[in-house]
């Protein structure tokens, strides 16, 4: 074996084991498409819009829309010492709140989202 074909091979071997993205097939963006804070969870980006007055939820699975007409679910919202619960109910594209919510920098969220019966946990902190 040629020494520029290894240093190849090992070049590209270690390009793969570095971009976590690639590594489990994932090849979209992570990318806020409402103006929220995005994370993700097993393959399933969780967008959230949090706005005084209403809570967003977005689910896109390998950078679609996720159907959420059967989804649900329960938001913490944590600011400072307080703690404020939220349940959130399909609305078109979305899981969505209306209310009075503390939602400012720093705020930090744990949304347990339930769809098709699994659960997942999304954690975000917002900016």
């Amino acid at each position: 074996m040629k020494l520029h074909t290894l240093i190849a091979g090992t070049a590209l071997a270690a390009s793969l084991l570095s971009s976590p993205a690639r590594a489990h097939g994932d090849d979209h963006e992570h990318t806020a498409l409402h103006g929220g804070v995005v994370t993700e969870v097993r393959d399933m980006d969780y967008e959230l819009v949090a706005r005084p007055t209403v809570i967003q939820l977005y689910l896109r699975d390998h950078g679609k829309p996720a159907d959420v007409s059967k989804a649900s679910a329960r938001l913490t919202l944590l600011s400072g010492t307080e703690k404020q619960e939220v349940e959130l109910k399909p609305a078109g594209d979305r899981l969505e709140a209306a209310g009075s919510f503390k939602v400012g920098t720093g705020t930090k969220a744990v949304a347990v989202v339930t769809v098709g019966g699994k659960a997942s946990t999304a954690r975000f902190s917002l900016k």
